[in-house]
């Protein structure tokens, strides 16, 4: 190898080792999101409910497999409250609250929690979440035999 050829690998030598702290940077940057873990055993459908800017919005379903984890909205946490009313595909049975909003049987996306029926929708029961005001949020849902129907914590 020539003289200047290991010149200029020692230059891109330096080069990289410049970039990495720019790259450990970017690839540790926190992501805040809103997760949903499923700590059952059974497949689960989630649907979500929040205020944001724009008002009330109700937004289903996610299948979240047995143990596993989905996120179910991407950057921070749109509001303090969030709702969520999720069902038991495998055993039946749902995790409801006495939060009413709007949900359909497919996917959807809904503006408002009022009028439901009229507007040819569900009216569903959904539970309260506290996030705190925290930026991230993971909403955990256990099994009835775990001691408690759900568990939410910050991360």
């Amino acid at each position: 190898m020539g003289k200047s050829t290991q010149v200029r690998l020692v230059r891109l030598a330096w080069q990289f080792a410049a970039c990495l702290p720019l790259a450990f940077m970017f690839a540790t940057a926190a992501h805040a999101d809103l997760r949903l873990c499923n700590s059952t055993s059974s497949r689960i459908g989630v649907a979500i409910g929040y205020q944001d800017v724009n008002g009330w919005a109700t937004e289903g379903w996610w299948n979240v497999a047995s143990h596993t984890c989905e996120t179910l909205l991407k950057g921070s946490v749109p509001s303090r409250y969030l709702y969520v009313h999720a069902i038991d595909y495998d055993r039946g049975g749902e995790w409801a609250g006495e939060s009413f909003m709007c949900t359909t049987d497919r996917s959807f996306a809904i503006r408002g929690v009022q009028d439901c029926p009229k507007r040819g929708y569900k009216r569903t029961g959904f539970f309260q979440v506290d996030t705190g005001e925290a930026n991230e949020w993971t909403i955990r849902l256990t099994d009835p035999g775990d001691g408690s129907r759900k568990a939410d914590e910050a991360q």
